[in-house]
């Protein structure tokens, strides 16, 4: 592997300590709600995200992830009026900060939770995920979070990396409606099972995955435009590190390498991605008017301009880890 020059790691340790100070800066902009952050332990295991006007999971969220074995919830609320902020404040294992600020200028909410993981997270396992999002790893149905994060520890692993996996329903998106503390899962249960490309970022060192049924669908014209799927949502947190892109990528660089450089296989997990319910066409409709989101929200141009099926007679209905693991999206690696 080509060694990267002592200019370059300069560059990179300069860029770490300017998105620290940053994020410092940036935690000026939210105003804590309720910090019950005295109640926990120096093993627990943190639960970092951001959210607005996402109510309707909440309930099921916070039962998948307590189920897991998230000890602890830290969220951010930007601005919401659905009632969520009150729905997290009365829960015993939620601390919770508002703000009005921008979500694009607060680096599309990555400062906002690298300042809080900066003050709260030091030597904790954190993952760092949306609500829309449901972390999958192998053995998840008969071991705890706990379990992964030991194995980690005595890997001298401190990250570990997941494919996220977007799911949709058969039939159009408006109508896969999922009730408040119901598994959307279960609403939007398919996905596609191939049709993704990976690159080597040199840079961060880390992969850059792209394609499923978002490029196929609604970035077939111009793949290179499609998200990147990519994630890196568990990590050892101490105070050096800083997510860079959502959690694509992170500094320093070593937690990027989830990935076996000499190609092996090293255990990951997934991300099963829940954005196409029935609430997805008001959200997209608002993040179209508020440009809040990556490139003016071209993404959500592309959900508001396409009218298509997203099922076909490939798509492949979520099972389980198992199921993941044949398919080649994630692997036990020495994990048995």
């Amino acid at each position: 592997m080509r060694q990267m020059g002592i200019w370059s790691k300069y560059r990179l340790r300069l860029e770490r300590k300017r998105r620290r100070i940053r994020s410092l800066r940036k935690r000026r902009d939210i105003e804590c709600v309720i910090d019950r952050s005295s109640q926990t332990k120096p093993n627990d295991i943190f639960l970092f995200a951001t959210l607005r006007n996402e109510k309707h999971r909440l309930e099921f969220f916070l039962k998948y992830y307590r189920r897991l074995g998230v000890n602890h919830f830290f969220f951010v609320d930007n601005n919401s009026d659905d009632g969520g902020r009150e729905l997290l404040k009365n829960e015993s294992d939620v601390s919770l900060w508002t703000t009005t600020a921008s979500y694009k200028r607060a680096n599309f909410g990555v400062d906002w939770l690298n300042g809080l993981q900066s003050k709260y997270a030091n030597g904790h396992w954190c993952l760092a995920v949306d609500v829309d999002e449901f972390f999958v790893y192998p053995h998840c149905d008969t071991r705890p979070l706990q379990a992964l994060t030991d194995w980690l520890d005595s890997s001298s692993a401190k990250s570990f990396g997941a494919l996220m996996i977007d799911m949709y329903p058969r039939g159009n998106i408006s109508e896969a409606f999922c009730d408040e503390g119901k598994n959307p899962m279960n609403v939007s249960p398919f996905f596609d099972s191939g049709n993704y490309f990976v690159e080597r970022n040199e840079k961060y060192r880390n992969l850059w995955i792209q394609g499923g049924v978002r490029q196929r669908v609604f970035f077939k014209d111009k793949p290179e435009r499609a998200p990147a799927l990519n994630k890196i949502p568990l990590v050892k947190w101490s105070r050096g590190c800083v997510y860079v892109s959502s959690t694509h990528s992170i500094l320093p660089r070593s937690l990027n390498i989830v990935y076996d450089e000499w190609g092996g296989q090293k255990a990951c997990g997934c991300l099963m991605h829940t954005k196409f319910i029935s609430t997805f066409v008001d959200k997209a409709t608002e993040e179209l008017q508020r440009k809040e989101h990556y490139a003016a929200s071209r993404e959500y141009k592309e959900y508001a301009a396409s009218n298509v099926e997203m099922w076909t007679r490939f798509s492949t209905r979520y099972k389980n880890w198992k199921q993941l693991e044949d398919l080649g999206l994630m692997s036990r690696g020495g994990w048995a």
